[in-house]
């Protein structure tokens, strides 16, 4: 377990990160099959109070403990490093058991006046362990991170997406295929579709236990790596508690401001449409008092999926360049810091450029790739999935800067900034839904993601006193459009002739060899 710099450690959460997306799209993709547009609406529902109740107990703790450690390894204290891990692990327990109770206890008020939804509540409250559970496994994945060491948290990853996977599908399988045996234990009129959502949260929260055993089974087989401390010196675990909150507390606030769009999404998709179904109704088979469930399950459910599978992916850059970005800032090193936050960004708009010019021209065919058990819900998310794309870019390379902010010091301007972009999310969901349907969701979120790169870069290049050399940025911009040109041409050449999916998979390789070509041709490429 040795130290990792910024591109090893990156490239080890990447590859992570893409396994357990590839297991997290086994899992969802054949549970939209299952559920449909309304059985997906009772599953989202649940996720959309879970993801912020979360986000303050476990995103800024992960940060926090991982900030904490590497500065304390920066001068060689393993001693008080070790110290931050026992101190995280008392104190975020306790703010875990208290966030799944919270979940737990509101789940029937919320899912009925807020998210109107009553057939969720009991995959809300199956779903209220994992905040638990996954407050003690962030301590121990912030610990290594600190450290420069990613595997644990990679590995983590890859035991929380396999159990999801494995155990999620089973029983929501079996709830479906056993319904009338199922239902024997339910009230009369229960809606089969809320069961077998609750079966599939179920095992998420399962993913959650299984992510946090990974831990010790590691420390059982892993030979134990002692680092001495060149610094004896410990801070006092009162110190280390009060660093820890005033760390974690920003970050995990400015989380819970973006995971606030999924309730923003939430209340306002059902309830405008409510108002008026029949303007939206546009599926002949779908009755007017399903549609705002139908309309808002494919958009959580269908366009959100496939939205997130890049950024949960240039996610891990935020958590690959913390420690780099903290010993530089720490070491006064200006030239390291410009070159980290280069690196950075660079590596976002590699991956997410391409991505999202690709995804927007062939979103059809790949959503039907994917869903192809569902061609109405299909048909609801391809120009939602469009509007997106912009936004894609726009919110992969927020996750680095919001990082390296922190590393920094300066935990609580995330926060501040997604405050402007909710209230930006906010305010263009209500003026745009009601007159674009769910096309009016993706835009505004689009729109706030703009907002909220422009003002975390303009902050972080004025606190550092850096220069960001957008001349970088051009040939990246340039081959991304001839990757998306490319896989276009071939898709128009090819439809004809083969099937649907056969012309995806050559048209998306065709546009990555013509990118990687033409970006290596106009720049050398690193």
């Amino acid at each position: 377990m040795k130290k990792q710099d910024f591109i090893k450690s990156s490239i080890i959460l990447m590859i992570s990160a893409i396994i357990s997306k590839f297991l997290g799209a086994v899992f969802k993709i054949p549970l939209t099959n299952i559920l449909g547009g309304v059985g997906m609406s009772y599953f989202s529902c649940a996720y959309s109070i879970f993801l912020p109740v979360y986000a303050l107990s476990v995103t800024g703790l992960s940060t926090a403990v991982a900030h904490l450690t590497a500065q304390s390894a920066v001068f060689g204290m393993y001693d008080n490093a070790r110290k931050v891990r026992k101190t995280a692990i008392l104190i975020f327990s306790a703010t875990g058991l208290a966030g799944s109770l919270i979940i737990y206890l509101i789940a029937k008020p919320f899912c009925i006046y807020i998210g109107d939804c009553p057939e969720a509540e009991l995959a809300v409250k199956l779903i209220a362990p994992s905040v638990f559970f996954g407050c003690i496994t962030a301590v121990e994945r912030g610990y290594y991170e600190g450290l420069s060491n990613m595997y644990p948290t990679a590995f983590s990853q890859l035991a929380e997406g396999t159990v999801k996977m494995t155990c999620g599908l089973l029983m929501c399988s079996y709830v479906v295929n056993n319904s009338e045996k199922v239902l024997e234990y339910f009230p009369a009129g229960t809606d089969i579709r809320s069961i077998s959502a609750a079966a599939g949260i179920l095992g998420v929260t399962l993913s959650s236990v299984g992510s946090l055993l990974f831990f010790p089974v590691m420390k059982i087989f892993c030979r134990k790596e002692k680092r001495i401390s060149a610094d004896k010196t410990t801070v006092s675990g009162e110190k280390i508690a009060k660093a820890l909150i005033l760390t974690a507390l920003p970050v995990g606030i400015s989380a819970v401001v973006t995971n606030l769009t999924s309730l923003i999404d939430l209340g306002t998709i059902t309830s405008i449409i409510s108002r008026n179904p029949e303007k939206y109704r546009t599926f002949s088979n779908i009755s007017s008092e399903e549609i705002p469930h139908f309309l808002y399950g494919s958009f959580a459910g269908l366009t959100l999926t496939v939205f997130n599978l890049v950024p949960s992916v240039t996610n891990m850059l935020g958590k690959g360049i913390l420690p780099s970005v903290t010993e530089a800032w720490e070491s006064k090193d200006r030239k390291t810091l410009e070159k980290s936050t280069h690196q950075a960004m660079l590596a976002s708009l590699f991956i997410s450029a391409p991505s999202a010019i690709g995804m927007g021209i062939l979103s059809e065919k790949i959503l039907m790739f994917l869903y192809s058990g569902q061609p109405d819900e299909v048909s609801a998310s391809v120009i939602p999935l469009q509007y997106l794309m912009p936004g894609m870019i726009f919110l992969c390379i927020s996750f680095p800067v919001f990082s390296m902010l922190q590393a920094i010091g300066k935990p609580s301007v995330p926060l501040k900034i997604m405050i402007v972009g909710t209230l930006v999310k906010l305010g263009g969901n209500l003026i745009l839904i009601p007159v674009m349907s769910i096309n009016g969701a993706s835009l505004s979120t689009t729109i706030s993601y703009a907002v909220i790169l422009l003002a975390s870069v303009g902050v972080y290049l004025k606190e550092t006193q850096i220069k960001l050399h957008f001349s970088k940025f051009i040939p990246i911009l340039y081959s991304s459009v001839f990757c998306g040109a490319s896989a276009w041409i071939a898709d128009t050449q090819l439809s004809p002739y083969i099937s649907s999916n056969q012309s995806l998979f050559i048209s998306t390789a065709t546009g990555a060899v013509v990118y990687i070509g033409i970006l290596s041709l106009v720049k050398k490429l690193r």
